[in-house]
């Protein structure tokens, strides 16, 4: 059944590639730069990921950046000369202000085709949470639902697609400005290994400081546990950054605890990779609560 309007959402959710050609996802690709190469993050197929961090242990620092109004309406105008709609699922508004040039493009494109429609929806997520969001939605989208039935749902559910992630070195958060230089230099002597997790608001937060990669990688299992994950309703992410080997461990582990739960692993993509690290382990669901504040 053809669709009156196009389901699209960007790179930043780390949506696997392998899902974003299955289902034939239009993906707005998001700029970094890398030794002072751009690419646009394509899920892995110009530059894959154990590439991307491997550079980053040998001294890379990856910078990102937002596409301006313009790549939006390169992305955008094209399905409105088709006479399609639009629902745009993006990344959380509270990390990048990217949205509000996705904003402006709508704007401007319903100046000028004001017979079509666009719908924009702030997931307040990014990472695997988001990916959880838009393959549900996209479900929806394949069944038949409306735009206005497939917003809706993601208004109503997006604070309980949840994550929590645990990096292996500290100095990328140190690099990054998420830590001072004298907190990386204790952490790292006591090895600490913080533990971030995805607000309500959107953001980012910092969590609790476990000692030792086991404890932490134990700790977020048995937080999305607390948390009451519905696996009936999803699977269970686990992404890593390069460490396939920590990535089994929790899969195995969360296997033991909550049988019949579906678990994937999955990539950690350059944009959380940039600011977390090589080793970062992210735990990502959907729960039958939502996020905490």
């Amino acid at each position: 059944m053809e669709m009156p309007y196009v389901f699209m959402t960007d790179s930043d959710s780390d949506l696997p590639y392998h899902l974003k050609a299955e289902y034939d996802i239009p993906v707005v690709y998001m700029p970094y730069a890398l030794n002072g190469k751009e690419y646009f993050d394509d899920l892995g197929q110009t530059l894959d990921h154990k590439s991307y961090y491997d550079a980053m242990r040998s001294g890379a620092n990856p910078v990102t950046s937002a596409l301006n109004e313009e790549a939006y309406l390169e992305y955008f105008e094209p399905v409105f000369k088709r006479g399609k709609d639009l629902l745009f699922v993006g990344f959380s508004s509270k990390l990048s202000c990217t949205l509000q040039a996705v904003y402006s493009a709508r704007e401007k494109l319903l100046k000028k085709y004001p017979d079509r429609k666009m719908t924009v929806v702030d997931t307040l997520s990014i990472s695997g949470p988001m990916t959880l969001l838009v393959l549900k939605a996209h479900e929806m989208y394949r069944a038949g639902k409306s735009m206005e039935e497939v917003a809706g749902w993601l208004e109503a559910n997006k604070l309980r697609s949840q994550a929590f992630f645990t990096v292996d070195d500290l100095k990328y958060l140190k690099r990054g400005g998420r830590i001072s230089g004298a907190a990386a230099a204790v952490g790292t002597m006591l090895d600490l290994k913080p533990i971030i997790v995805e607000a309500s608001d959107g953001t980012l937060q910092p969590g609790e400081k476990i000692r030792g990669r086991k404890k932490a990688l134990a700790y977020i299992v048995d937080a999305m546990l607390k948390a009451e994950p519905d696996p009936a309703e999803s699977p269970i992410l686990v992404l890593n950054a390069d460490s396939p080997e920590d990535a089994e461990r929790v899969k195995a582990s969360i296997e033991q605890k909550l049988p019949g739960a579906k678990v994937l692993i999955e990539h950690v993509g350059p944009v959380i990779g940039a600011h977390a690290g090589p080793g970062t382990v992210a735990l990502c669901f959907i729960g039958k609560e939502t996020r905490k504040p």
